[in-house]
């Protein structure tokens, strides 16, 4: 149980946006494209539980410190340091091995450039602002246009930029619940203030639906904008928990909020009938 904590497989959910190219460009049930989306899942969990790692190998001493990071395998204790580096190798020779056997060089240099960036969001970025919201917010970007690569489906411009502004929304957002929460574990926190947080944070929300709605638009399907209501509501929801005494990790709060798991399960289905069915 505790290694599996340390891959942080509940983050995992985070890798089905590799899925979204597939979803929205209506070869779902295309198998080759399939085919290459579960293995571009598998490599990309793969990575990020090895970056997960590192990040955990790093900060031991700071998660000690911290009220529920100190609970996690290595800053516990009940992971050993050296243990847990072996399971990062191991990650890393699997994501590389799927790697060759997807061969997409453009999305093995998407893998890549996750990795590096996170390698240095680990080593010292982190405490930069700006700069760690940028790469938190990465990491979503990247996953979305290497599930396009691996299936060969171009992303849409509207959909990439909906995918960035909802990105810099969910980090802005983590940010500010670890402000308030004022747990010292974190130095770049000393940087930011809760009405800069909190004005950017509207910034990205409001920009996040007009560019979904200018998405549907663009869709062959008119019907899609249907969606739009729901979606505003979604991202209210989810206001509400970042607001209130969530931490402010996307992971966490999607999970711990059936009404908001509920919504983003309804969406999910509306846009699967109308892409494939209706």
């Amino acid at each position: 149980m505790e290694y599996l904590k340390l891959l942080r497989i509940k983050h995992y959910i985070k890798n089905l946006l590799i899925f979204i190219p597939v979803f929205f460009g209506e070869r779902f049930f295309d198998s080759g494209c399939l085919k290459n989306g579960v293995l571009g899942f598998i490599a990309f969990c793969m990575i990020s539980s090895a970056v997960y790692i590192l990040n955990d190998y790093k900060d031991i001493e700071k998660d000690r410190k911290h009220p529920t990071k100190k609970n996690r395998p290595l800053a516990s204790g009940r992971v050993q340091k050296k243990t847990a580096l072996v399971i990062m190798g191991i990650c890393m020779a699997v994501a590389a091995g799927t790697s060759v056997l997807i061969g997409n060089i453009p999305a093995a240099v998407c893998l890549l450039l996750y990795f590096v960036l996170n390698v240095a969001y680990s080593m010292g970025l982190k405490n930069r602002p700006i700069v760690d919201i940028v790469i938190l917010a990465s990491g979503f970007v990247i996953r979305v246009f290497y599930g396009g690569f691996v299936t060969g489906i171009p992303i849409s411009n509207w959909l990439y930029l909906m995918v960035i502004t909802v990105s810099l929304y969910m980090g802005l957002g983590k940010r500010r619940n670890e402000l308030r929460r004022q747990t010292n574990t974190r130095e770049v926190l000393r940087y930011y203030s809760l009405p800069f947080l909190d004005k950017n944070m509207y910034v990205c929300v409001a920009l996040a639906v007009v560019f979904y709605a200018m998405w549907t638009i663009e869709m062959p399907d008119p019907r899609l904008i249907w969606t739009v209501p729901l979606v505003i509501i979604i991202l209210l929801c989810y206001s509400f928990d970042i607001e209130g005494n969530s931490d402010g990790d996307p992971v966490e709060v999607i999970l711990h909020d059936k009404v908001l798991l509920l919504l983003a399960m309804v969406y999910v289905v509306c846009i699967f009938v109308l892409l494939y069915i209706w």
